[in-house]
């Protein structure tokens, strides 16, 4: 399992999926890697499915759903949302 931070949130990686965001915070988001493809030597992501969903345990739900081809491209999206559920 790898650790990063990206734009002020906490990045979890195992394998296809990532978790982003503060589990203590009311949202979180969970993505996932769909579709792959080597360029230029390297596996890059091609199809990112990705989910806002609550950190309640007693009331999970799906608050927000996007797809993206690019994994910088579902990371903006996702930091964005987490920005406004603080707010």
């Amino acid at each position: 399992m790898n650790f990063m931070m990206y734009k002020g949130y906490p990045l979890v990686r195992k394998e296809n999926e990532l978790y982003y965001g503060y589990m203590s915070e009311p949202y979180v988001v969970f993505l996932r890697i769909e579709k792959t493809q080597k360029e230029y030597g390297i596996m890059t992501a091609k199809k990112i499915e990705f989910y806002q969903m609550s950190t309640d345990l007693d009331h999970p739900k799906i608050t927000q759903r996007a797809e993206r081809d690019n994994l910088y491209e579902a990371l903006d999206v996702a930091s964005e949302w987490l920005s406004r559920s603080k707010s």
